[in-house]
Order: structure tokens, then sequence, then C-alpha cells
């Protein structure tokens, strides 16, 4: 019984080793010894949200309804035109401050016309919840991280996986999803850009 126990104990402990940090799944970052710049890229296309692996249109159909009914028309007009902003920009952003931030011989960018571009390809996406006082779950991100070559992104140079990244840097707009989930791809960059740092020195 006691050997069970043991086991499942380390069981539970690589689980939470394995989450919540940059995972590396093929290649080095060598190709980016003699590089300043890179380009950078968010895809959304395949993420799925919160437990129940919702469709991004079912989770914001649900948010609706919940915000409608427990504030008004004008408050989820104002969320909505915020997701729309996070997601076209702000996580983007978020996830430069964090990379450049510690990524100090490497500047990236978007929309920038360089030889790799970085690609952040969400595949889930937990929102977290914001309760004031009481306290806040941070949003976590899964996504598969690839670097490509800009001209043949057939040509992928490394993989990686983000897996479950938590958002633990405060910002303005934490209390909604949006600036929780802003967090995790701040966090992300941070990461990554620390990994890139300890390999290139």
């Amino acid at each position: 019984m006691k050997k069970l126990f043991l086991l499942f104990f380390m069981a539970i402990a690589t689980v939470t080793f394995a989450q919540d940090q940059i995972n590396f799944e093929s290649g080095n970052f060598e190709f980016l010894k003699d590089q300043t710049e890179v380009n950078v890229q968010l895809i959304f296309d395949n993420a799925v949200y919160q437990e129940k692996n919702f469709t991004e249109a079912q989770y914001l159909e649900n948010r609706k309804a919940d915000i409608t009914a427990k504030k008004n028309e004008a408050v989820w007009n104002n969320w909505i035109y915020q997701w729309g902003k996070f997601k076209k920009s702000e996580y983007l952003d978020y996830f430069l401050k964090g990379i450049n931030g510690k990524s100090k011989k490497i500047v990236f960018k978007s929309d920038a016309k360089t030889k790799y571009t970085l690609i952040i390809d969400a595949k889930w996406i937990y929102a977290g919840w914001y309760g004031g006082m009481i306290g806040s779950q941070e949003a976590k991100l899964t996504a598969d991280i690839k670097f490509v070559e800009t001209d043949n992104p057939s040509n992928v140079m490394m993989k990686l996986k983000a897996d479950k990244i938590g958002g633990k840097q405060m910002n303005k707009e934490f209390a909604w999803e949006y600036g929780r989930i802003a967090a995790a791809y701040e966090v992300t960059g941070k990461k990554l850009g620390k990994e890139i740092k300890a390999a290139l020195k």
C-alpha cells in the first residue's frame, strides 16, 4: 500500500512539474545565434477554452449570457470590444514585453521582415476568475510554439510547448478575462526569453 501511494505521489509530482513551463520538443536555439530580430505571430484558430474545451463561439455565447444577466448590455458591448482588441494586438504586445525583457540579444517584433518567425499557436486557454478581496485564479495558456523560416514556413527550425503557463503578473485589466489571458502571454514570453538567453550566452 505504501509503495502504491508513493508511486501515485510521484506520478502527481511529475505531472505538476511538467506544467507551467516551456517544454522542448525538437531542435535547439543555435539558428538564432547570428540573428538580431525575429518576427512574432499569434494564432488562435485552434484554441479551445475553459475546462470543458469550449470553442471560442461557445465561450463568448456563455459570457454574453452571464454578463448581460448580471450587469447590462452596455457592459457586454464594452467587454466584447475589449476581447477583440486584446486578441488582435494586446496579447501580442504583452508577449513581446515578456520575451524582450529577458532575451536581450534578439529583439522580437510584430510584422517584421526577418529571416525567422516565431509562431505561438494557442491550443487551450483558461480565463481564470477575479474575486477582488476574496482572491483570483490566474489564466493559463497552453500553446504550440515553433520557429520557422519566414519565407518558407514549412521549414520548422524548432518546436516547443507552453504547458498551462499561468499569468501571474498583474495588469490594470486583470479583473477581466482578457487582462488575465494577457498576463499568461506575458509570462509565456518571459519564460521563453529566459530559455533563449540561457542558450545563447
